[in-house]
């Protein structure tokens, strides 16, 4: 029995060790072909490091449902990213010396953390309502599925004109001088190769992403946990890697609002996830099929970005401890208490 245990976190811990290595190489090479095709710092380049940053946790929802069956592992894999990305904050606030990144941070970011919680807050409410709309259905899809593919449209328009109708502020000029010098770190990297190389990191994020849930219920079954709570903590942890990579790899080129925008960029993109986990899961709405405590975690979320505007607009100056400020001992806790919940009443 032991042995077998030390096995399956083995395993758990060679899914998480390529996730975290290729998740990494596919968001640098990801940069590098927006650099070498002009895109670096427009609209596309940051849908496709948005897109990139969230594919392990596409792989791994569609492999939840199609190849094991088990719809919480998805949804919670989906919402326990958003409240692992909200968590990020908090090892930024941290790498920031001197004073809180809220106050440093653009207030634009407020848009976007808003939009997050409406869209976050509605899975929220539909998980609750999940068995008195399932007669709403569109043949196996739930009707929310439609209306959270709407939003998310509108909200990516919202942002583009937002972003438009400020690109000659002073932020933006930063962030356009954060990407430049990422183009002047890759001098030798051709499109070519870094093509290569994406396509490469992109086999094993899915490779890995695909054996994940297989290894996630076995780990469920041998520690005695429920599938919502391994779902929501340890997969999403583990799908959330690359949003951690390139956030820090942000800050180290002193591009603080796009590392911010990355991670709340990255929730808006999971619940599109969410969407097309619903749309492939041939047995029926998908959230009439998982645990209702999923419903807290997308609460926590809610709230855990609340605490985030609070943040951008009071803009506090002075830290509590070392760099790290009330917010994000807010969001930490906020993250442990999910984190509690979901383990002690999990189905």
């Amino acid at each position: 029995m032991a042995d077998s245990t030390l096995l399956i976190w083995f395993e758990f811990s060679i899914c998480a060790l390529l996730i975290g290595i290729a998740g990494t190489k596919l968001a640098r090479y990801a940069d590098v072909i927006a650099d070498k095709t002009g895109l670096s710092g427009s609209w596309i380049g940051l849908i496709l490091l948005a897109t990139v940053t969230s594919l392990p946790e596409l792989v791994t929802g569609i492999s939840s449902l199609t190849l094991i069956d088990a719809p919480d592992i998805a949804v919670g894999g989906v919402l326990g990213s958003c409240v692992f990305n909200l968590a990020i904050l908090i090892v930024l606030d941290f790498l920031v010396r001197g004073e809180s990144i809220y106050r440093r941070a653009s207030q634009s970011h407020i848009l976007s953390a808003g939009l997050g919680v409406v869209l976050i807050g509605f899975v929220g409410l539909s998980v609750l309502l999940a068995d008195k709309t399932a007669t709403f259905s569109i043949a196996h899809i739930g009707a929310y599925t439609p209306i959270i593919i709407l939003f998310y449209i509108i909200a990516m328009r919202v942002l583009f004109v937002h972003e438009h109708e400020h690109e000659h502020e002073h932020e933006h000029e930063q962030v356009k001088a954060s990407v430049a010098k990422v183009t002047d770190r890759y001098p030798e990297v051709t499109l070519r190769r870094a093509s290569a190389y994406y396509a490469l990191a992109a086999l094993v994020v899915v490779a890995a992403g695909i054996y994940l849930p297989f290894v996630g219920e076995r780990l469920a079954d041998v520690m005695g946990w429920h599938q919502t709570f391994v779902g929501t903590l340890f997969i999403a942890g583990v799908t959330s890697l690359p949003e951690l990579a390139v956030t820090i790899a942000a800050l180290r080129i002193g591009a603080l609002d796009m590392a911010i925008a990355n991670l709340l960029g990255s929730n808006l993109f999971n619940i599109i996830v969410l969407a097309i986990d619903d749309l492939i899961y041939l047995n029926g709405p998908l959230l009439t099929y998982v645990s209702p405590l999923h419903a807290f975690s997308a609460m926590s979320a809610v709230v855990m970005s609340g605490v985030v505007i609070i943040g951008l607009v009071y803009r506090p100056k002075i830290p509590m401890f070392a760099s790290v400020g009330w917010i994000s001992l807010s969001l930490f806790t906020l993250y442990l208490l999910n984190t509690y919940v979901l383990f002690l009443h999990g189905e």
